[in-house]
């Protein structure tokens, strides 16, 4: 079964939806309920997720961060009809993941978000089995490409202006890049890495947030003279006085540490723990393939966490 709010829906009990054929259609322009998948059309997504015998439900909407829809009906219709759920959706695991974790809990479901954060490049997932006894103290990383990418291009000499409208050109950045130039996209990664691995309960809105509209290439110069970077870095960890800061804002990186060495769409987080120093993880943060990946991979997870006796 697949369900898009604009490519339309289609499920076939019997033998499947034949995805090759789904993404031609697609590719087409045309609907995937048009009658050339030879299945039956479902009336809206969260009518297919309620009436599918589907184990698990892959949310891969867009990520709204207001109110988290509709990827949050999505994930707790499924939750609360008894499948487990991956996403890739940055707005419920930031607007509401106390909530959807609770709930995945007690319906004994797992809900994995592996994509919402450096896209396939594994995080949650290493952190359950790579660094497995260790206590993370604290997080430090670049997690957005557009704008690491704006900075990099601004160091060889380009202005803001010419380093975003190519940013446009190449995919990086959206028509209205504000999400990413302002620091909302890395606020809502850094909230979601602050509760998944610091266990602790951080809201989105108190994420303290200054984007790189204002960096000027005289910074980017006088950074370099000093031998420092500029970077957008998100960060969560405890102050002096014992409470817990989430940041994300342009700082001055020494060219001695490992995040001003991050460049282009790269994305790079550096796990501080207490038995043993910086771990450092680089990788691509964005992209098509590599979310796919990623939501792969927490497939993947599932079944093996899962004895096949336990499906339908």
């Amino acid at each position: 079964m697949i369900a898009d709010t604009v490519k339309g829906s289609v499920r076939n009990e019997s033998r499947g939806v034949d995805l090759l054929k789904a993404l031609e259609v697609a590719e087409k322009g045309k609907k995937l309920d048009g009658g050339e998948l030879r299945g039956k059309p479902v009336s809206s997504s969260l009518e297919a997720i309620r009436t599918s015998d589907a184990d698990i439900i892959v949310e891969a909407t867009w990520t709204n961060l207001k109110d988290a829809e509709p990827g949050l009906g999505h994930i707790v219709t499924a939750l609360e009809n008894g499948k487990d759920v991956v996403t890739s959706n940055k707005g419920p695991i930031a607007l509401a993941y106390k909530k959807l974790t609770n709930l995945a809990k007690a319906k004994r479901r797992q809900l994995r978000f592996e994509a919402t954060v450096m896209s396939g490049t594994p995080v949650f997932n290493m952190r359950e089995s790579g660094l497995a006894g260790a206590e993370i103290k604290s997080l430090r990383g670049i997690l957005n490409g557009t704008t690491n990418y704006i900075l990099t291009e601004m160091a060889t000499g380009e202005s803001y202006g010419e380093a975003l409208r190519r940013a446009q050109q190449m995919g990086y950045a959206e028509v209205d890049p504000s999400g990413d130039v302002e620091g909302y996209d890395p606020a809502a990664k850094i909230t979601i890495l602050a509760n998944a691995l610091l266990n602790v309960q951080v809201q989105f809105k108190d994420v303290e947030r200054i984007g790189i509209t204002g960096i000027t290439n005289e910074n980017i110069k006088d950074a370099a003279r000093d031998s420092k970077r500029i970077k957008l870095v998100a960060s969560a960890s405890h102050n002096e006085s014992g409470r817990f800061n989430v940041t994300v804002k342009p700082l001055l990186v020494p060219d001695n540490d490992i995040l001003a060495h991050v460049d282009g769409v790269l994305n790079a987080l550096a796990i501080s723990m207490d038995v043993q120093p910086d771990v450092t993880i680089i990788g691509p943060g964005a992209g098509g393939d590599s979310a796919g990946y990623g939501l792969l991979n927490d497939i993947l997870s599932i079944h093996k966490l899962r004895p096949a006796s336990s499906y339908t």
